[in-house]
């Protein structure tokens, strides 16, 4: 029997960019939502809290004392080796088939698992037990020769498979003395034999991940760890209409029994901008330019200009919020959330967020759909709210549920909003809108300049985090990325060193220290860390930044991944996982750091 454990964030995502799957360290598959990353998990283990046995698949090597995984290079096909005290050893091998088939993506709702015997005689036990509407029941069953099919809702999964299927029916431990496969997709007749039909599809998503990894634009250092998120972040696409999601979970707190338990399965746009960002120092195109038609999408169903902080998936507006009641949430800490409801909230840095990312369209000759003048004049509606908006108080980057003031990252992005609409008037040839949005830019600046200063009375001071109080956060640290202001621009020098003072925590930063709806953050935040590193090397001190980079990245998970936050004292990840924003941290922060190619050719 294996060694009952608590669930953690060693995990090791699996995916073929239409369903996900998290592995944990035992091999077993214990996160998976089906048809798409925002459906019910049906494999849901790592929140059912001590009721580990329901929504989970696993195979249990008779006498096991270790276990060791390591992913396929370049891919995320996933091997994990089982060994028993005996010397018996399985290998587990995990992946989502995904390769062209028919002059098309085949990328299906499926997992497959082959496991082969690589020592001793090994006896397994198959334990598959997928829930239904969000942990409420185990899946129903009816099984024939050679498959198993489980009813997960109003479409059932069916087990295609080599496996005795009276020994999964039942529970059985068995000797396996040959490779076995497992395909766990659509409820259709399995074409071909299991076996051959397995092995290929492996061989054939092994050969296309390998392949669209050559086609990338990776520094000199770190390319493994760089490699690994951009993988990672594509796993996050929802490919068939090209959003990204912030993370594949939903309901792992930000920090122990904090209730900062938020569904994560979703597109904020407030990533959008530096998951473009990344994509782009990557040359992921393809990636990138499905995720531009996303947005483009977003900004022509806006109604009057408006953009909310969310969508679905699909483009979906309306994500309310309630509770999995059925399932006690991580380490038993709920409650688990389904949707989320600061789609309902007032976030002004939107319209900047979705903006700056589109306006690569208008640049980018790689593209195989550039923005038009239709797409100009659409985009022209979300930058008169950014205008219209500028000075009005919101919920804010963070999401405050309570209160809402004028806060100074949304008026930045107001105005980023306005002057990238100048730069993309002026390619365009319209020297009248041009001079409109860089004038409106101009105004906001000047706005930014008067209210969100806070003057110590000795000369000196800080912007604060909003017009209407002095406090600070970490998105100030981002006035130099969005081109606010200069590196060495002498309020935000004193800016950053206030930042860094009440903020910094050893290696590792806060998004804001003032308490909130939940009381006093008790993590950090890791894509501030990674904005302390940019803010670092824009600042000239390189040598700092590196380091600090480094001790993130010690950080990650044996799959090379960060979650959203961490305990700044034990170093332990929290949050959900892999979290967009840390993928593109890492990202961003190895091409702004890495030594350039022909520095050591």
């Amino acid at each position: 029997m294996t060694e009952t454990r608590l669930p953690n964030l060693e995990l090791w995502p699996i995916g073929n960019c239409q369903v996900s799957g998290l592995i944990d360290q035992s091999g077993a598959l214990v996160w998976g939502c089906v048809p798409r990353v925002d459906g019910d998990p049906v494999f849901s283990s790592l929140l059912n809290g001590e009721q580990r046995d329901a929504g989970i698949w696993r195979f249990e090597l008779e006498g096991q004392v270790s276990a060791k995984q390591e992913y396929i290079r370049n891919t995320p096909n996933l091997v994990t080796t089982l060994e028993a005290k005996d010397g018996s050893a399985v290998e587990i091998l995990d992946f989502c088939p995904r390769y062209e088939r028919s002059g098309r993506m085949y990328r299906p709702v499926a997992y497959s698992r082959i496991v082969r015997p690589i020592s001793g005689n090994p006896r397994i036990r198959v334990i598959l037990n997928p829930v239904k509407d969000y942990g409420a029941q185990v899946a129903e069953t009816t099984h024939g020769t050679n498959h198993i099919r489980y009813l997960v809702g109003p479409q059932a999964l069916r087990l295609s498979t080599d496996a005795p299927v009276g020994y999964i029916v039942e529970g059985r431990t068995f000797r396996i003395e040959d490779d076995t496969h497992f395909f766990l997709g659509p409820d259709e007749p399995f074409v071909g034999n299991v076996r051959n039909e397995v092995r290929g599809m492996e061989q054939r998503t092994r050969k296309y991940w390998q392949s669209w990894v050559r086609g990338l634009h990776i520094p000199f250092e770190w390319q493994e760890e760089v490699i690994r998120c951009a993988i990672t972040l594509k796993l996050c696409q929802h490919e068939e209409t090209g959003a990204i999601v912030a993370a594949l979970t939903t309901s792992i707190p930000e920090a122990a029994h904090s209730e900062r338990n938020w569904d994560y399965r979703y597109c904020w746009i407030r990533d959008s901008y530096y998951t473009i960002q990344a994509l782009n120092r990557l040359g992921a195109l393809d990636v990138m330019e499905k995720y531009l038609g996303y947005l483009r999408n977003i900004v022509d169903g806006a109604r009057g200009g408006q953009i909310q902080p969310l969508y679905s998936v699909m483009g979906e507006s309306e994500l309310d919020e309630t509770t999995a009641s059925y399932l006690a949430g991580y380490r038993g800490m709920g409650p688990v959330r389904r949707g989320n409801a600061a789609y309902k909230q007032i976030q002004h840095d939107c319209y900047g967020q979705i903006v700056l990312p589109s306006v690569q369209s208008f640049f980018d000759k790689r593209l195989l759909r550039p923005a038009d003048d239709h797409d100009f004049e659409n985009l022209e509606q979300v930058g008169k709210m950014a205008w219209a908006m500028h000075d009005q108080p919101d919920a804010g980057l963070w999401e405050f549920r309570t209160r809402e003031e004028v806060h100074t990252y949304s008026a930045v992005m107001s105005w980023a909003a306005c002057d990238r609409l100048a730069n993309v008037a002026d390619h365009l040839g319209k020297a009248d809108r041009a001079a409109i949005w860089r004038e409106r830019a101009n105004s906001i600046r000047e706005k930014i300049e008067a209210e969100a200063w806070k003057d110590d009375g000795k000369g000196g001071g800080h912007y604060g985090a909003s017009f209407e109080s002095d406090y600070l956060d970490a998105s100030l640290l981002q006035m130099v990325e969005l081109r606010f202001v200069a590196p060495d621009n002498e309020r935000f020098q004193q800016t950053f060193a206030a930042v860094e003072e009440h903020l910094r925590r050893g290696d590792h930063m806060l998004r804001y220290a003032a308490e909130d709806d939940f009381g006093a953050p008790e993590t950090a935040f890791n894509v501030c860390t990674f904005w302390l590193i940019e803010a670092l090397h824009l600042a000239g001190r390189d040598d700092e930044a590196r380091t600090l980079f480094n001790t993130m990245l010690s950080h990650t998970t044996g799959s090379g991944l960060l979650s959203e936050d961490l305990d700044y004292e034990t170093g332990e990840l929290w949050g959900n996982f892999p979290q967009t924003y840390s993928l593109v941290g890492v990202i961003n922060c190895a091409g702004l750091l890495s030594k350039l190619w022909s520095d050591v050719r």
